[in-house]
């Protein structure tokens, strides 16, 4: 295994139960690994309330809020969004403010919208068909909103995903790397599923800092590969015009776009049964919005000998998302009544 560079990293507040677990796989191995293990990197077991990928990111982004004095978080997403859920319950832990602008009308409480309200986040509801720049236009409003109040709030971006939120998963391969030699693995490749591009940027950027031998490869659950691979690379590009000391080289992404299905927030029945039996075989429950559609395109593509790696040992990154199954338990249980 390569060298690990020693980084400095900007101050985190700890929010995240670090390390998070990892382990074989070993009934999924034979299932579907064709050969190859694979393994579980269980960033679901982060925490409760902030269970999964968003808070690695929020660790950075709170920290850099409280020391420039911000007494409101404001972020967007989806009315199910993981990230706004997250960033709702780390203002409560902090004692900040939270705004939400959410995409969506106000309905039956479930899954993260209801722990959203439930962790006292003032939500804004908006168009579902708003745009990822008309959202950034709800988030610049609601800024100067709260300044008029005499309130300071930082706009966090979709999923985190930004120049600062990158930290949290280049810290992330960092502690992968210990995991890999602890279990002496060689050369891996790493699984996620994408769909802000913070995740996939700070894991690419990890494996360059760090040296470690792995490939990463992101399944996209909305959007398409040129997106992502742009994205990835100009939060990379953003973060080394702050920082002189990081590699000078672009990231290598490679983004699959195959198993986006009928859209965001939507899961074909293959989805649900892909979930349905991993939490039989191994215990662990995915989500169908986003590691669910990745968990499936992993296996799919090592069906068909598609898999854009031929490392032996695959690193499946569980980012997390177990509320968001809720809101679609009628789906799993056409699934689990087709068995």
């Amino acid at each position: 295994m390569g060298h690990r560079a020693i980084i400095d990293y900007p101050r985190r507040e700890l929010l995240a139960v670090l390390p998070s677990p990892f382990h074989l796989l070993t009934r999924a191995s034979a299932r579907w690994g064709r050969g190859r293990r694979i393994w579980c990197k269980r960033d679901d077991l982060t925490g409760s309330l902030l269970t999964g990928n968003k808070v690695r990111k929020l660790e950075f982004i709170a920290a850099e809020a409280l020391d420039a004095g911000y007494s409101v978080l404001v972020t967007a997403g989806a009315l199910q969004s993981n990230h706004c859920r997250a960033t709702a319950a780390v203002a409560a832990q902090l004692g900040l403010r939270c705004e939400l602008i959410l995409r969506g009308e106000e309905q039956e409480l479930s899954g993260n919208y209801l722990l959203s309200k439930m962790l006292n986040a003032d939500i804004t509801y908006v168009s579902k068909a708003t745009t990822g720049d008309e959202m950034t236009t709800h988030l610049v409003s609601a800024e100067a909103r709260w300044a008029s109040r005499g309130e300071k709030a930082l706009t966090i971006p979709i999923g985190g995903s930004d120049e600062t939120g990158i930290w949290g998963y280049i810290s992330a391969v960092e502690e992968l790397a210990v995991d890999m030699a602890r279990c002496d693995l060689q050369r891996t490749a790493i699984v996620h599923a994408t769909g802000s591009g913070g995740t996939q940027a700070g894991l690419n950027a990890g494996v360059l800092v760090h040296d470690v031998p792995a490939d990463v490869i992101s399944y996209a659950v909305c959007d398409d590969e040129a997106y992502f691979n742009e994205k990835a690379q100009q939060d990379w590009d953003n973060l080394r015009a702050k920082r002189s000391d990081l590699p000078t080289k672009p990231i290598k992404t490679q983004t699959v776009d195959s198993y986006i299905g009928p859209g965001y927030g939507r899961a074909g029945s293959e989805v649900f049964d892909t979930v349905t039996e991993l939490a039989a075989l191994e215990g662990i429950a995915l989500d169908p919005v986003y590691t669910g559609k990745a968990f499936h395109g992993l296996i799919a593509d090592l069906e068909a000998g598609t898999f854009r790696s031929d490392a032996s040992d695959i690193i499946f990154v569980h980012t997390g998302g177990v509320f968001g199954i809720f809101p679609h338990a009628s789906a799993v249980k056409a699934a689990l009544d087709s068995e």
